[in-house]
This record gives C-alpha cells, sequence and structure tokens, in this order.
C-alpha cells in the first residue's frame, strides 16, 4: 500500500531529523522534518482519494469529521503556536530549554495525543481495513518517535529536560499538570 510506505518513510525522516539534531551530520538534514510531514500528508492524501466515496455515507461521519477538525486544531496549535516561534524553529542551538508552560505543561508530548486523536476520526471515516491500518500505524510510530526523544534527542538538546521530566507526566496528564497546563495557558508562546 503506497498510503502506508509514504507514511512510514516520513516517520523515518523524523528520526533521522532527531538523529542529526543531536549528532550534526550534515546541514541539509535540518530539512528532514519538513520533508517527513510532507509524505506523512501524502500518505493521509492518498487514503482520502482512494476513499472519496465513503465519506458522508453514515450520520456518524459528521462526528468524525468534527472530531478530526478539533484534533488537527490542536494540533497545528501545539505543534506552531503553543511555542516560542523564533527559538524554536529559528534559533536552532543545542542547548536552549524545553518550553514547559500552556499545553506543554499538561504532559511532556501533547501533540501525541491531538495526533492520535485526528488519525482515530481519519481511520473512522476511511471504513476500510488499509485505512484503519494506517491510522493505527502513523500513532504507533508517533508514539515510538516521541519515546526515542524522550531517551535520546531532547535530553541532549534541551538543558532542562531531566528536570522537565520529573516535573511532567510523559503522554497521560496527571491533576497536577492538567492545574499547571490551566495556570500557565495565559501568554503561552509569547516568551
Amino acid at each position: 500500500m503506497l498510503a502506508l510506505f509514504f507514511g512510514c518513510l516520513g516517520f523515518f525522516c523524523y528520526f533521522l531529523y532527531d538523529v542529526n539534531s543531536v549528532r550534526k551530520l550534515s546541514g541539509w538534514m535540518g530539512t528532514l522534518f519538513v520533508i517527513g510531514s510532507v509524505f506523512v500528508a501524502a500518505g493521509t492524501g492518498i487514503l482520502f482519494w482512494s476513499n472519496r466515496e465513503a465519506f458522508l455515507s453514515a450520520p456518524s461521519d459528521l462526528v468524525w469529521i468534527a472530531g478530526g477538525v478539533f484534533f488537527l486544531c490542536f494540533l497545528i496549535y501545539t505543534l506552531f503556536f503553543a511555542l516560542p516561534f523564533e527559538t524554536t524553529y529559528i534559533q536552532e542551538s543545542r542547548y536552549r530549554e524545553a518550553y514547559t508552560e500552556g499545553v506543554y505543561a499538561l504532559c511532556r508530548h501533547p501533540g501525541v495525543l491531538w495526533f492520535a486523536g485526528l488519525y482515530l476520526c481519519l481511520g473512522a471515516l476511511w471504513k476500510d481495513r488499509d485505512g484503519m491500518l494506517f491510522a493505527v500505524t502513523m500513532i504507533v510510530l508517533n508514539i515510538l518517535y516521541v519515546i526515542f526523544q524522550d531517551l535520546y534527542s531532547f535530553p541532549k538538546t534541551f538543558s532542562n529536560y531531566e528536570e522537565y521530566k520529573k516535573a511532567t507526566p510523559f503522554l497521560l496528564p496527571n491533576k497536577r499538570s492538567i492545574l499547571r497546563c490551566r495556570n500557565t495557558w495565559k501568554g503561552a508562546g509569547e516568551k
């Protein structure tokens, strides 16, 4: 299945991007995150196109579409607007500090939650085995990717990552992290 190949290739690019962020193997590898995202989007687009006749064939599809849009919005916010853009994406320094406020006080990898929600909604919309296989594979690869980040790349690129790990849950928020998220949300991304 071409979609699954593209999705897996995308995550391979993500892993290489993180390795390069630590080892500085080559300057061009700094583009692998964007390239990986294009591959994942291409795989997703292929499934949309091949399953286009199944959309809106059931009343529950509106719920899945609304859920998908909700999770996509939170994913975009988490990756591009909740973080201080300049220090995250422009000034690449090896020992910058991990952002620990707002949605990043909820858990260390909140994007995984929204990514999983998005792909579960998409899997339900696609209504076929290939679509659900793609969705589950993307979710599993994303979890493996953040485990890799948590154990390998982030401790080497963020000077405060060990303290962040002690104060913030890995993936599943707890009562304390939910309160800290709420209390630090105002002004998130303005640092």
